[in-house]
């Protein structure tokens, strides 16, 4: 364990603590945490970056801390009512389908590259602002005017559409037509 490690640890144990502030309606709280969260995450890359820290558990860590507080947030506020159930369900069914491929990947005579996507990064990066921006709007007070709705249907997009890039990259890479 190396310090960009308990920082990535730390974010993961951040996920059921925002639920519960979620949950018990500290929204002003529950955006510091994910705010506060989201810096850890560059932070960690930096350390481990800038002094060598990198280590195969960081490399697992950090990406599993990350869609943790993700997917438990985009969960906690559609039960809570703020985000709408579809959503929810597509968000998840896509990160399944991702870590479902990805598992069936590599039990392939030769495992298929898993690397991600520009659109999968696109859609992080949307569900993050939408995550954010819902609990500064809800805990903050924020003025709405019509971004939640447009950050949902850009979520939602880029959702579909990385779900069936994966889909037609492992279909392909499967049938031997090209490096998935």
């Amino acid at each position: 364990m190396n310090l960009p490690n308990y920082i990535s640890l730390a974010r993961l144990l951040s996920a059921p603590v925002g639920i519960w502030l979620i949950l018990n309606d500290d929204m002003s709280a529950a955006f510091w945490l994910f705010l506060a969260a989201g810096a850890s995450d560059a932070v960690d890359g930096f350390i481990a970056k800038r002094f060598d820290s990198r280590s195969e558990l960081g490399a697992l860590l950090d990406p599993i801390a990350d869609k943790a507080l993700i997917v438990s947030m985009v969960v906690t506020l559609g039960l809570a009512g703020y985000l709408p159930n579809w959503l929810v369900i597509l968000v998840v069914f896509r990160d399944v389908l991702i870590i479902g491929g990805f598992v069936l990947t590599q039990f392939a005579a030769e495992p298929l590259n898993s690397r991600p996507l520009l659109i999968s990064k696109l859609n992080t990066a949307l569900q993050i602002v939408l995550v954010a921006w819902t609990l500064a709007r809800l805990g903050l007070k924020v003025a709405d005017r019509d971004i939640t709705e447009l950050l949902i249907d850009a979520v939602a997009a880029t959702t579909v559409l990385s779900g069936a890039v994966y889909l037609v990259r492992w279909m392909r890479g499967f049938a031997g037509a090209e490096e998935a």
